[in-house]
């Protein structure tokens, strides 16, 4: 439908050193994603603390790295869970979803992490994937599972600042990451196994209406964490297909970041000095990307005053 845009190829801003491996030990998680395969370490969920620390998880095993700004890597946190999207707030802490657990809340001055969300009533979460935070510190986040076209109920939920906990999909076929746009009017979702990214419209009184397609991917497994600047463009990961795709808002594709480690490009978010360096995860090989962006990403919730 359109013309391909301009690549350019992501550089090796760092790499989890080998001593942090645990291809060795067996994890139930790796076990059924990458049966019989080692899995040293699966990253996931970039987000940058207020002292410009990128942090990122590590499903299989439990943890989260603590990545400098110089790429000095270190262990900042280890628990008895999958922790797979990550964003922090402004107060500080940073919230997880977990496969496992539900939404947990890490407080890196004491190293502690702790259940915040474990269930909608009574009932548990599928597998908490990502989330993101609006101006008014609600919370959106993906329920995603093991849903796929043969199962389309994964779910998206808002949490309101009031602790009130509202669904808003139960028809998404592995929902995964997600952004707002600047006006707050409009969710997009990348919906992995449909190879689609949705956009859900938001009324002012807080229900969703005329949810759609907003863009249809080819390839690979499909569109999983994204980020958004400051014009509404949405740079997205193409698990799978090595890239990152950075659309227009009106969904028009205007750039292809190819990756230089391999093809599982999970998640990104803006940082650096400018706010114009996108930071990816690929994720089976344990290393961090980079790329300069055309327009700074967003400042999101959690760096606001």
């Amino acid at each position: 439908m359109f013309a391909a845009p301009p690549s350019v190829e992501a550089q090796v801003f760092t790499e989890i050193p080998k001593a942090f491996g645990r291809g060795a030990d067996r994890s139930t998680w790796a076990d059924i994603q990458f049966p019989g395969a080692q899995t040293p370490t699966f990253l996931e969920g970039p987000s940058f603390d207020r002292e410009g620390n990128l942090w990122v998880v590590d499903i299989p095993w439990g943890r989260l790295f603590r990545i400098t700004p110089a790429g000095e890597v270190s262990v900042g946190a280890e628990y008895d869970g999958e922790p797979n999207g990550l964003k922090f707030h402004k107060d500080g802490r940073a919230f997880i979803c977990d496969h496992k657990n539900g939404i947990m809340v890490f407080d890196p001055r004491t190293g502690k992490v702790e259940p915040y969300l474990e269930r909608s009533s009574l009932e548990r979460f599928k597998a908490t994937n990502d989330l993101v935070f609006a101006k008014n510190g609600d919370i959106y986040f993906t329920d995603q599972g093991q849903t796929g076209l043969q199962d389309p109920t994964g779910r998206l939920y808002r949490l309101r600042v009031d602790g009130r906990l509202e669904l808003l999909l139960n028809n998404v076929p592995s929902p995964n990451g997600l952004v707002l746009n600047k006006a707050e009017n409009a969710l997009f979702l990348a919906v992995t196994r449909a190879n689609q990214i949705w956009k859900v419209t938001l009324l002012p009184d807080g229900s969703v209406t005329k949810v759609g397609a907003w863009v249809q991917m080819s390839g690979g497994s499909g569109p999983d964490g994204l980020a958004i600047d400051e014009n509404d463009n949405i740079a997205a990961c193409h698990v799978g297909f090595g890239a990152v795709w950075l659309f227009s808002a009106l969904g028009e594709p205007m750039l292809r970041i190819n990756s230089p480690t391999g093809i599982l490009t999970t998640n990104c978010a803006y940082g650096g000095p400018d706010n114009r360096t996108l930071f990816i995860t690929e994720s089976k090989s344990g290393s961090i990307l980079t790329a300069q962006m055309p327009v700074p990403g967003r400042l999101m919730f959690s760096h606001e005053p």
